[in-house]
């Protein structure tokens, strides 16, 4: 089972959809395009509204150009070993400006839930079956203290570490 996770809950639809040899975008769905897909097809139209699937070879700095005219990035978790999502999704936000939606799909995993969320990941494509659970039981693991900046300031506000601030007087 696949479920969309915001830190709202549990999304009742979604539109976008990954698609495979057996899955396709049909009715009011709409596709999230390979890279070098949408690269194609925003050079033939003038279409706006896409969706693009970022995977962990991609270039992230090709789609600057395209940027106003996509309303979701996913970027592909194939792996919990494999953490180059982290970095797309830290570039997409912190230097490409990207401000609309940033989903992590694949093997999303509930402690990594609160790491993807300070990188700037804003939706979750969720299957794993624990952090479904944990989820709806609304149970996120919490971190803390961070010693650095990340696109999404730590609760305690802005700063670059727990360990840079000035402890209270006594």
């Amino acid at each position: 089972m696949m479920k969309i996770w915001r830190e709202v809950g549990f999304a009742a639809s979604d539109p976008w959809v990954i698609e495979t040899e057996e899955v396709k975008a049909e009715g009011d769905q709409k596709p999230l395009l390979g890279l070098d897909e949408l690269i194609a097809k925003a050079g033939e139209s003038n279409d706006v509204g896409l969706g693009v699937l970022i995977k962990p070879a991609d270039d992230v700095r090709k789609l600057e150009p395209y940027l106003d005219r996509l309303d979701i990035v996913a970027v592909a978790f194939p792996a919990f070993s494999d953490g180059r999502a982290f970095s797309h999704a830290s570039l997409l936000r912190e230097r490409l400006g990207y401000a609309k939606e940033l989903r992590a799909v694949g093997d999303v995993l509930i402690d990594q839930i609160p790491l993807m969320l300070r990188v700037g990941i804003d939706s979750f494509t969720v299957t794993n079956e624990t952090a479904l659970k944990r989820l709806s039981e609304n149970r996120l693991p919490g971190i803390p203290h961070h010693y650095q900046p990340a696109a999404r300031d730590a609760e305690a506000g802005k700063g670059y570490s727990w360990r840079r601030q000035a402890k209270p007087a006594a």
